[in-house]
């Protein structure tokens, strides 16, 4: 009797999930619509492809999707909308990934360093092993000089109270000092999970390119003691990698029904290929690959 052999394909299914940070209007939410529409539109190439959903996910991701395409700005993510966007994903080496994307409010992040303390439900998202870390390339809250305050206001004519005492809060520290310590919290108990793959994502790179910088070039020249922090605070066995990312592509309209339509969003509503607004530059290299972020995380 011949011996038959039965051959199984087998796919590797990879269950996985990335810890997306970020402070308030860091540009998480449009880059969760962009990447939407970029996975659904299948227009560009990219390195991850065939989104497929968990039930009852599809509605949010249509309507971000739908004002991303409109040119409108988002709606922000409150604390008590939450939530986690479940996604299976192929990569162009065959691989599968189920793929756990938290869409967290940034005053989540923004509780850990005012108030020292963390929701139960944000604390079980951090224990993934690739860190997205938003951080809008020109929106960054930078350290003040008391002398140079006092010189802006002796120009202005704006006379300033002596003995004057204001309180200092939390929120008023500099972003990459609020940054810095975020990242130190998840090398220490209870949020330690070892190794991890870091990647910073600088949004609306579009309004910063004009420097002629690489993203890392930027981050260091504008955000020095994060820049240092990533290279010589981190855990020798985390990676990181910069990524300057455009996935809004001009500035949006505004929301109001009399305010001007903006020549940008116009621009960006004329183009053929929608998903050609999208630009990601890494190192020298530049794509319109929004998901070259995650496939080195998931890799």
């Amino acid at each position: 009797m011949a011996d038959f052999v039965a051959l199984t394909w087998v796919v590797r299914m990879l269950e996985k999930s990335i810890v997306v940070l970020g402070l308030p209007e860091s540009g998480k939410t449009t880059y969760l619509a962009a990447l939407w529409h970029l996975l659904q539109a299948r227009k560009v190439d990219s390195k991850l492809k065939a989104p497929r959903l968990r039930a009852g996910e599809a509605p949010h991701l249509n309507e971000i999707a739908r004002r991303w395409l409109a040119g409108r700005k988002q709606e922000r993510t409150s604390q008590d909308k939450n939530r986690t966007v479940t996604m299976e994903l192929d990569s162009v080496a065959g691989d599968q990934f189920v793929l756990a994307f938290p869409d967290v409010a940034g005053e989540a992040f923004a509780q850990i360093w005012e108030e020292r303390e963390c929701d139960a439900e944000v604390i079980s998202s951090l224990d993934a092993r690739g860190v997205l870390l938003f951080i809008h390339a020109t929106d960054i809250k930078v350290p003040n000089w008391i002398a140079d305050e006092a010189q802006l206001s002796k120009r202005l004519g704006i006379e300033r109270a002596k003995g004057e005492t204001i309180p200092w809060e939390p929120r008023f520290a500099p972003t990459q000092v609020q940054l810095v310590d975020l990242l130190r919290c998840l090398q220490e108990p209870p949020l330690n999970v070892g190794s991890r793959r870091l990647a910073i994502a600088l949004s609306a790179w579009d309004l910063a390119e004009g420097e002629m910088q690489s993203p890392e070039e930027y981050l260091a020249m504008h955000l020095p003691l994060l820049h240092q922090y990533l290279h010589h605070g981190l855990h020798p066995e985390w990676e990181m990698k910069v990524y300057g990312i455009s996935a809004q592509g001009a500035e949006y309209d505004g929301d109001g029904e009399a305010d001007e339509p903006s020549a940008g969003a116009k621009k960006m509503r004329d183009l053929e290929v929608p998903s050609e607004r999208i630009n990601v530059v890494d190192g020298a290299t530049k794509s319109h690959d929004l998901t070259a972020p995650l496939f080195w995380l998931l890799d």
